[in-house]
């Protein structure tokens, strides 16, 4: 009978690695290093050495893992150009720490010159891999796969048999089967040699391509970017200005004309909750109705805004963001002229729409007696009153609306040229207006509803008409989409790499000193894997049905039966 059994050599030395020559080379493009010869290293030597040190992988996830290390600061320290306020708060509370902070650039730490010389050295080195990686690669893909060594019983998966068919229809046949289950065969003297599983070197480049695309994504988009914050009441409107905004942050590099101009006029707010139920008061709607046009001379067009459902105008997208209510106010003087009279958008406070807020009037308001004063008013709304409970809502819609104010006058502080918040009330230089039992007047007010100042000093009222307020953020994100784009051809990219095996397939028809033809199959890849043995396994099974055992010279012929199919084992030691 014909011997058919596998033969896995073990890992030969290391002197004779050479015999595999070109079959066990290029099986992927990572560049090899080659200790330098330091005594011999002249200025040239130094800067070859440096070059391929920072474009070695381990370089490049280095300099990842500081890149990474680098934002954890801007995460955690308030930013310049993003809060402000924050940063000099922090000043304030630390003054020994704010000084060391602005030298390590830690308050505008992604504009620093440390954390930009990572994210450039990092570029620098993705690319330097890259390059010579793809020309390399591309050199493969335009050769052919690589002849048969001459001693295929090294490789790591081998296998062999005897059989009558001649030479060239195992040669012929073994190519037509090679073709078929798409690898890339050619004829090779004696031999056919195949390779299969580019696209794991393909991931690979696409993955690192991919980083790069990343990097200049988030760069251009953090230069360029803006992001501001607008509250509009119901019948107001807006115009993509500066001036506009509430609160405005962005990039180094952004300029007031990178603003895409529009404007939008709020027409109505719609908000749903579910009424009954474990999610009751839970928002089951928000839209808002907008009417915007599109530059100088637009057109008037219709729109409804909802959550995570933004108006995009050019590179803008207006995104609504959060919702109150404004009552409309009515204040009155000693002699009963008005001297204030709008909606007042008070912030919410809880889930309910518990809200708070403060009236000013600052100018044209006389007393009694006819002087000049400044009347505050701290104020809290209850969209759902229930008696009993005047410390929050018990709904967020407008069931039984309440309005609690409580009567200032004085000085409010607007006249010292220091900013305040127009949502707060500074109590500082106020007096409270006094009831009949000396206690600070405060009262709730129903829609409709007015609350008399003492001595003649004038009223407010709490009108009928209660209108709504919705918070857009107006964002503008250049690059985001090539951001997306490299993150999934990363993901697809990296998958490729870690999934796909590059593999080679020889297979070695003869003719034996006796006159029979011997077959040798063999396959080489990577790494040590179950896939090659069990993928050459199947091509022998296939290979040897075309062209079956034959019995050995030594064989008794009364024994002989079929031979089996060839079964291929890794060979042990085999070197990844």
């Amino acid at each position: 009978m014909s011997n058919t059994t596998d033969k896995a050599a073990p890992a030969a030395p290391e002197g004779q690695d050479e015999e595999l020559g070109a079959a066990g080379s290029q099986l992927s493009t990572a560049p090899t290093e080659d200790a330098p010869n330091l005594p011999s290293l002249g200025v040239i030597g130094w800067v070859r050495w440096f070059w391929r040190q920072l474009t070695s992988m381990r370089v490049a996830l280095l300099l990842l893992l500081l890149l990474s290390l680098g934002a954890i600061p801007g995460s955690l320290i308030p930013q310049s150009g993003i809060d402000d306020t924050k940063v000099a708060e922090f000043r304030q509370a630390h003054e020994t720490l704010a000084p060391v902070y602005d030298k390590l650039g830690l308050f505008n730490v992604y504009s620093s010159v440390w954390f930009s010389a990572i994210y450039i050295l990092l570029f620098v080195s993705l690319i330097g891999c890259i390059v010579p990686r793809t020309w390399q690669f591309v050199g493969q893909l335009r050769g052919r796969p690589p002849g048969a060594p001459r001693r295929l019983t090294r490789l790591p998966a081998y296998t062999t048999w005897r059989t009558e068919a001649e030479p060239e229809q195992i040669r012929e046949a073994a190519l037509t089967l090679l073709k078929k289950r798409r690898f890339r065969a050619h004829l090779a003297g004696d031999a056919v040699s195949a390779e299969k599983g580019y696209l794991r070197e393909v991931g690979n480049l696409a993955f690192h391509i991919a980083l790069i695309v990343m990097l200049i994504a988030f760069a251009w988009g953090q230069l360029f970017k803006s992001e501001g914050n607008k509250l509009v009441v119901e019948g107001d409107g807006f115009s993509n200005t500066l001036t506009q905004y509430d609160d405005f942050k962005s990039g180094s590099l952004f300029s007031q004309d990178d603003l895409d101009p529009f404007s939008f006029t709020l027409k109505n707010f719609k908000g749903t909750y579910e009424a009954t139920g474990p999610n009751r008061g839970t928002p089951r709607t928000y839209e808002a109705d907008l009417a915007y046009s599109v530059g100088a001379e637009g057109k008037d067009e219709k729109t409804t805004v909802k959550v995570n459902e933004p108006l995009e105008i050019g590179d803008s997208k207006v995104y609504l963001v959060s919702h109150g209510y404004a009552p409309v106010i009515t204040v009155r003087d000693g002699r009963g002229k008005v001297v204030f009279h709008d909606a007042v958008p008070l912030l919410p406070l809880d889930g309910n729409v518990t809200s708070t807020g403060a009236v000013k009037v600052m100018d044209g308001y006389r007393d009694a007696k006819g002087k000049w004063d400044q009347l505050g008013f701290q104020a809290f709304f209850l969209p759902s009153y229930v008696k009993g409970n005047e410390l929050s809502s018990q709904f967020p819609a407008l069931l039984n609306p309440v309005l609690n104010l409580e009567a200032y006058h004085g000085d409010l502080g607007v006249n010292a040229g220091l900013p305040q918040s127009v949502y707060q009330l500074n109590k500082k230089n106020l007096k409270g207006f006094k009831d009949s039992k000396g206690a600070q007047l405060r009262e709730n007010l129903n829609p409709g509803e007015t609350m008399k100042l003492p001595n003649g000093a004038g009223s407010i009222t709490f009108e009928k008409g209660i209108k709504e307020w919705a918070g857009f953020q107006v964002a503008r994100q250049p690059a985001s989409g090539w951001a997306l784009a490299g993150s999934l051809a990363a993901i697809f990219g990296l998958a490729a790499s870690l999934f796909i095996q590059r593999r080679r397939v020889w297979v070695r028809a003869t003719t034996g000193a006796d006159g029979v033809t011997v077959v040798e199959m063999a396959g080489l890849g990577r790494s040590e894997s179950a896939k090659v043995p069990e993928e050459l396994g199947d091509l022998a099974g296939i290979l040897y049905e075309q062209a079956p055992g034959a019995p050995d010279p030594d064989d008794d012929p009364a024994d002989s039966e079929a031979s089996p199919d060839p079964q291929v084992v890794p060979a042990e030691g085999a070197e990844k």
